[in-house]
């Protein structure tokens, strides 16, 4: 029993992070309808720019992960910018292949800046594992916990109360409508972007210290968020949170208990369950029309 305890409990951890990334995906594909598959590699360049920060520029943890966040949001900014504004009106199929193309670069790009190999990020407050619930826990699941709720309460305040994140709401809800109440889209999409990319940092940051952060942490990462915002039908941000956790449960029980080479099978199974049920439900509305 204290096994499965702590197995459900590394899950949520992992999970809170598949629900930070989800989140990214959830916000773009609202404004946009684009699902953007370079979410991953904002993951990536959140941890690997972080590192360069701590080790090379020797900042403090606090301001390395403030400019880390800020310089990905920037690169998220130039993505909508440089790829999908020439693009716009390119069928939805085109733009999802443009950021299919910018995740290949990305990564491209940061395998030749920093080599293949893993780098370390010292956990931030220690590594002595900490008994809860009688599990042992690394301390660093706790930051990505509070990490992932302090981001759910800032978004849910941003999108409630603010006139930004209203118009945001409103051109997920309508794109016409919204453009003929005086909202700028193409803005929209822009700050979707950003607000993704910094989002996809921040998980890439807290996560750092467990995964140990490469070139090509993006992809495993990117591609379980987008399982979880699949399974929020990537409109829902608390079904994308709901589905990140749940994925990561699954996920740590199965490797747990049956093995760790199912570990990347199972988002791969869900993923394709997700897919049959979609592609049916797209099938019944065809036939009911």
């Amino acid at each position: 029993m204290g096994t499965v305890v702590e197995l459900c409990l590394y899950g949520v951890s992992l999970g809170a992070i598949y629900a930070i990334i989800a989140l990214g995906f959830t916000i773009i594909h609202s404004v946009t309808r684009i699902i953007n598959f370079a979410q991953g590699e904002f993951v990536m360049l959140g941890g690997m720019l972080a590192f360069v920060l701590l080790s090379s520029a020797h900042l403090p943890l606090a301001v390395a992960f403030v400019l880390a966040v800020v310089m990905v949001a920037l690169i998220g900014l130039m993505l909508e910018r440089l790829a999908i504004r020439p693009a716009r009106n390119a069928p939805v199929v085109s733009l999802i292949i443009i950021t299919i193309g910018a995740s290949i670069f990305i990564r491209g790009i940061a395998g030749k800046v920093w080599g293949k190999d893993p780098v370390v990020i010292p956990a931030f407050t220690g590594e002595e594992p900490v008994s809860f619930l009688g599990a042992s826990l690394n301390p660093q699941s706790f930051w990505v916990l509070g990490t992932t709720l302090a981001v759910m309460v800032l978004l849910h305040l941003f999108f409630s109360y603010t006139m930004l994140g209203k118009a945001l709401r409103a051109c997920a809800s309508n794109r016409k409508a919204a453009s003929l109440v005086g909202i700028n889209v193409g803005t929209m999409s822009l700050i979707a972007f950003s607000l993704s990319a910094a989002l996809g940092a921040t998980a890439g940051i807290v996560v750092a210290p467990i995964t140990f952060p490469s070139y090509s942490v993006g992809v495993m990462l990117g591609l379980k968020g987008f399982v979880a915002a699949a399974l929020g039908g990537f409109t829902s941000l608390v079904l994308a949170v709901v589905g990140g956790l749940g994925l990561g449960v699954v996920e740590s029980l199965a490797a747990g208990l049956i093995s760790s080479a199912y570990k990347d099978a199972i988002a791969l199974a869900i993923l394709f369950v997700v897919l049959l049920v979609q592609v049916r439900r797209f099938r019944e509305v065809g036939e009911e029309e």
